[in-house]
């Protein structure tokens, strides 16, 4: 399954969630957090998957892509106005945005390091000032802690939701893994899966987007972000390019 699924499972967690503005407000204080340290405001914005922080996006232009229809049908109805560019679009697209949100470790979600570097190298084509992803730090995390991200619970009015991630680890390879996403409402299950991952290091991920043209690199010592279905924490990545020619 693909990064679009994925993020729908984030879809169905916020839609349960009993306070959802202020999940909402503490995402978007995140991007707001990363413009700041750049000192520069977007005007448009390119945003990999569902997240709630587009639901408070002020931008003139937003666009979403790797979304499915659910999703799209969402931010209708919540009236949000956007551009929905299917992935399949994205190679040779001939339009770029000041800031690219790919949030979620959507950089994990590859088979191999080869295409890791494409998706790199696929949406840094598309960013004229800078972009902005999460990653845990797999370097310094024990191998033992990949097997399960620590469980999340969304409390809603009438259930319980529970959200519980199996990293099922590839025997031959150990940076390369399929997660499955469970979740458990009262006595019913929900599966997603399994998904192609692939740890990403720092310093890798440097590489790549200066192989793409970046220009910066920084690690937001003072942003952290937390999904919805799980508890892990990820680091705030952000790519600075300067794409404004074509």
């Amino acid at each position: 399954m693909s990064f679009k699924n994925y993020t729908d499972c984030l879809l169905h967690a916020f839609q349960a969630h009993p306070k959802s503005a202020e999940v909402v407000k503490r995402k978007q204080e995140i991007l707001k957090g990363v413009s700041e340290f750049h000192n520069f405001t977007p005007d448009s914005v390119l945003y990999v998957g569902f997240n709630p922080a587009i639901l408070a996006e002020t931008v003139n232009k937003i666009a979403v892509t790797h979304i499915s229809e659910e999703a799209c049908d969402f931010l209708h109805e919540y009236g949000i106005r956007f551009e929905h560019i299917p992935s399949s679009n994205l190679f040779g697209l001939n339009t770029k945005f000041d800031c690219v949100v790919a949030l979620d470790e959507y950089f994990t979600f590859a088979k191999t390091d080869q295409e890791q570097k494409n998706n790199v190298e696929e949406l840094s084509k598309l960013v004229s000032e800078y972009m902005i992803t999460t990653c845990k730090d797999y370097k310094n995390q024990e191998f033992k802690d990949r097997e399960f991200s620590v469980p999340a619970l969304v409390r809603s009015k009438n259930d319980c939701h529970v959200y519980l991630e199996f990293h099922d680890a590839d025997v031959h390879d150990r940076n390369s893994w399929k997660t499955n996403v469970y979740e458990i409402v009262g006595n019913k299950m929900n599966f997603s899966g399994p998904f192609d991952r692939r740890a990403l290091f720092f310093k890798q991920l440097a590489k790549f987007t200066s192989d793409a043209g970046a220009e910066g690199f920084s690690v937001h010592k003072n942003l952290m972000y937390k999904s919805l279905i799980k508890k892990n924490y990820e680091h705030v990545i952000s790519i600075r390019f300067d794409n404004n020619g074509y």
